[in-house]
């Protein structure tokens, strides 16, 4: 079990566990994981913790976008009113999201964040986010997952160059 499986429970949510066996040393998580669960890489999705610059200070905020696509940074800023916005620092992510890089969930996260789903998430009655550790996913509805992180869908994904992917 993991906090986000524990919290998925807890408000009795739908959900599936999926596991597979992590390579250690792959450091493209999302493909890696995609590729293991034989799962279409525009259904799965990853969680990426960025630092958005908004008048009043810097607020960490939670991008989850397909692990095909990469994360829009002036999208994901635009999405919460922030005037831009950067990757966070891995050690800063890691800390407070209490989850370690490859395995960072959306859900349960030490302290909530804003957080905002690309909208291709809502083309699938399911998707799949990481359950908390490397090789363990869950897949759920797109709404369950805007419930439980009290998210927003916008448009934050991209192909681009202007973008930051770390699969």
């Amino acid at each position: 079990m993991t906090p986000a499986i524990d919290l998925l429970n807890q408000h009795s949510i739908d959900y599936k566990i999926h596991q597979y066996k992590h390579t250690p040393g792959v450091e493209s998580y999302g493909d890696e994981a995609a590729r293991e669960l034989g799962v279409d890489p525009q259904q799965l999705f990853k969680t990426l913790i960025t630092e958005a610059k908004l008048s009043s200070g810097s607020i960490l905020v939670v991008g989850i976008v397909p692990v095909s696509l990469s994360l829009n940074l002036k999208s994901l800023a635009k999405a919460v009113g922030a005037k831009n916005a950067v990757m966070a620092d891995k050690k800063k992510a890691q800390l407070s999201s209490g989850y370690i890089l490859g395995g960072v969930s959306p859900l349960a996260q030490k302290r909530p964040f804003k957080t905002v789903i690309d909208i291709s998430a809502n083309k699938f009655s399911s998707i799949f986010v990481s359950a908390g550790k490397r090789g363990l996913d869950v897949e759920l509805a797109p709404d369950d997952l805007a419930k439980l992180t009290n998210a927003s869908f916008a448009d934050i994904a991209t192909a681009q160059a202007n973008s930051f992917s770390l699969s």
